[in-house]
């Protein structure tokens, strides 16, 4: 089982899975809103977790985010790789990145299939992030 754990202000994204594929048939996961700017993706029997706690992520991802199904889930895999790795590099090097930005490193392996759900919010967080802190993942503004 990996465990991921993302914390960021008011972020906490916590993310466990089994190594083994999943089907698309076993991918629906129970959304459950715990409170306002809250989000929680959970599927027991696949064994992993999301929780987003950020102000206003929860209304940018209904209102402004692109729609699920918008992205294909290699696009989303290939994005997130390329966004954690980044992410990871700043986390490591605090001198020149805000820490309070940037507190802990995200465990998210390119061989494992979160399935498309997670993959969406957590691609969708990366841009919600550097749109509210003016930050470049990618060397460019996001876009929408």
């Amino acid at each position: 089982m990996k465990t991921v754990l993302y914390a960021l202000l008011l972020v906490a994204f916590i993310v466990s899975c089994k190594t083994s594929k999943i089907s698309n048939s076993t991918n629906q996961a129970t959304k459950n809103h715990i409170s306002n700017d809250t989000i929680r993706i959970a599927n027991d029997e696949l064994e992993y977790e999301i929780i987003i706690i950020e102000p206003g992520f929860d209304s940018w991802l209904a209102g402004t985010a692109r729609p699920e199904g918008y992205y294909t889930q290699s696009y989303l895999e290939n994005k997130n790789i390329f966004y954690v790795t980044e992410w990871n590099r700043r986390v490591l090097q605090p001198q020149i990145y805000n820490p309070n930005l940037y507190e802990m490193q995200i465990d998210y392996n390119q061989g494992i299939d979160y399935g498309y759900e997670v993959n969406y919010k957590l691609y969708n967080y990366f841009i919600y992030f550097q749109l509210k802190y003016k930050q470049r993942l990618a060397g460019v503004i996001p876009r929408i």
